[in-house]
């Protein structure tokens, strides 16, 4: 390589630009805000574990005192600070709530680091399913009576853990959740990675946290939703259902051994933040947010998610309540892609989403959007909405601009192409697939695993002992036993896991993401061509 990089400047160069984050760290760069102002140089306070600073290994003076002061402000008997992000507190709830070897029941639609967990413990698991929301190609919720059904049959199950809010705002029936797992004795766990804001803004209107609504164990991203550095995290545990000196044990193991001292008082702060002027400053946010989504309940070919839309079916789609501060906009009305709007949004706007999927894009915003933000937003989405509309009489004889790629019609350079736009006002396309297929399963994913690592678990029949993995194009490999992961990243939800079978459906799934340009991963090879499997008898 030439020219050494320059990531420094880089980051210099965007955060000087006009280019508006809708999407993670929660403070959104607001430099200018008194809040983040007075936070001193990073340099200037980075230390190590000196005298009079305490050990976040083994808190016993200003450290342990700062989390117990977090843990009355949470109503938690323990809050940790986690400087390596959710995914620590994760890991530490599952180690800490299974035996090796044991079983976890979980919603499908977890982060990859649940998956991690079920690996390092080598669990077996059962997974509760979340509803869909049709009109947005979207997973909905978890409902209590689902997973009634599964611990009632599966007397082996030791822990469950659920998701929500999920990457897109919606929440579950935690407290219903909550009393059916307790009836069997097992703690519930909940990934409210999403949710940091909850605890401060429910006067608001936002939903209640999980850790109220009884939840044993509850994982937040201060980072995701929160004016805090990114990688930092708290994990919230309640007494009764959990040995709280176990998840001690694993959040030691699974903390670095040199936690950032400037991370911790970044989570100091916030927490400080939010408990003094959180309520207030969570009302004005809301009426912000409510204000953007006054201005674009009139969408028709792009479509915003609202409460109506969970109303769908008898079960509501699962949705118990709705985190407005997510902003989904669907795209199956007008003829063009989640990537394809995420992309005009970017090159055009300088608006740049959290992350899109193949029907909908999905905008994060916080406490620390400004308005100027918030109306960039909602310009860009009705000067986009009047293009779409403008072209959907169009029959698609579009033409194709050899420059710039661009689809033209009749002279001008929309960037849409017209004739999908009309396809889909007249009910021609049925939309883009739909969210996470139900694969089958023939090994625990920690068994795969050692099948691409060429290693043998011992728990495994002799039948599967034998089998070996090889490398498979993915589009060929109907019918074999995935060994690898395969995801959209964010939010890194697998479509597939290592032992589950790959089905036609759901290789088709994976080529159409592929062709969206959709960020497919999860697999050894970068270009997602190929996949490791074994063969299926």
């Amino acid at each position: 390589m030439s020219k050494k990089p320059d990531l420094l400047h880089k980051l210099v160069d965007y955060g000087n630009s006009d280019f508006y984050p809708f999407h993670m760290p929660g403070h959104k760069r607001q430099m200018n805000s008194e809040f983040l102002k007075e936070f001193p140089n990073p340099y200037s306070i980075d230390i190590t574990e000196i005298d009079g600073f305490d050990n976040l290994h083994h808190p016993e003076e200003i450290l342990k005192d700062s989390m117990d002061w977090a843990a009355d402000i949470y109503g938690a008997d323990r809050t940790y600070y986690l400087v390596n992000g959710s995914s620590c507190g994760i890991l530490s709830a599952i180690c800490g709530t299974t035996s090796l070897g044991g079983t976890i029941l979980m919603s499908r639609n977890c982060h990859k680091s649940v998956y991690h967990g079920v690996i390092l413990n080598h669990l077996k698991t059962e997974y509760i399913y979340p509803q869909i929301i049709d009109e947005f190609g979207l997973q909905g919720g978890l409902l209590p009576d689902s997973v009634a059904e599964m611990l009632k049959n599966h007397s082996d199950i030791q822990a469950v853990l659920v998701v929500s809010p999920t990457y897109d705002g919606i929440v579950s029936d935690i407290k219903g959740i909550a009393k059916v797992v307790h009836s069997y004795g097992i703690p519930l766990i909940v990934d409210e990675a999403h949710g940091a804001h909850f605890p401060f803004g429910k006067e608001a209107g936002f939903p209640v946290s999980a850790l109220e609504l009884g939840a044993d164990i509850v994982i937040q991203s201060l980072h995701k939703t929160l004016p805090s550095f990114t990688q930092t995290a708290v994990m919230h545990v309640k007494k009764g259902y959990v040995d709280i000196e176990r998840i001690n044990q694993y959040a030691q193991i699974f903390q670095s051994s040199s936690p950032s001292y400037i991370f911790i008082a970044g989570m100091e702060r916030c927490i400080g933040f939010m408990d003094q002027n959180g309520n207030e400053q969570m009302k004005l946010f809301m009426e912000r947010l409510k204000g953007l989504r006054r201005r674009l309940e009139g969408l028709k070919r792009l479509h915003l998610l609202n409460t109506q839309d969970t109303q769908g079916n008898e079960n509501h789609s699962g949705v118990f309540d709705l985190d407005l501060s997510k902003i989904i906009i669907g795209t199956r009305r007008s003829g063009i892609s989640g990537a394809e709007l995420s992309d005009r949004l970017r090159e055009q706007y300088h608006l740049e989403m959290e992350m899109c999927g193949p029907d909908y894009i999905t905008a994060i915003t916080t406490v620390m959007d400004t308005e100027e933000g918030l109306n960039r937003l909602g310009d860009a989405l009705l000067e986009l909405e009047m293009e779409l509309d403008a072209k959907a009489g169009c029959r698609g004889f579009c033409e194709t601009d050899r420059e710039t790629g661009s689809k033209v019609c009749c002279g001008v350079d929309y960037g849409f192409d017209c004739g999908a736009i009309y396809a889909a006002d007249n009910n021609k396309s049925e939309g883009l697939y739909s969210v996470y297929k139900r694969p089958d399963i023939v090994m625990t994913i920690a068994e795969a695993l050692d099948k691409k690592a060429g290693k043998a678990t011992g728990r495994a029949t002799e039948k599967v002992e034998e089998k070996t993995a090889e490398k498979t194009e993915i589009c060929y490999s109907e019918g074999r036993i995935s060994c690898e992961f395969i995801y959209l990243y964010p939010p890194g939800i697998p479509i597939v896991a290592p032992g589950e079978v790959l089905s036609g459906e759901i290789i088709d799934t994976i080529m159409e993401y592929k062709r969206l340009g959709l960020p497919v991963q999860g697999m050894e090879d970068q270009c997602a061509e190929w996949i490791m499997t074994v063969e299926n008898d």
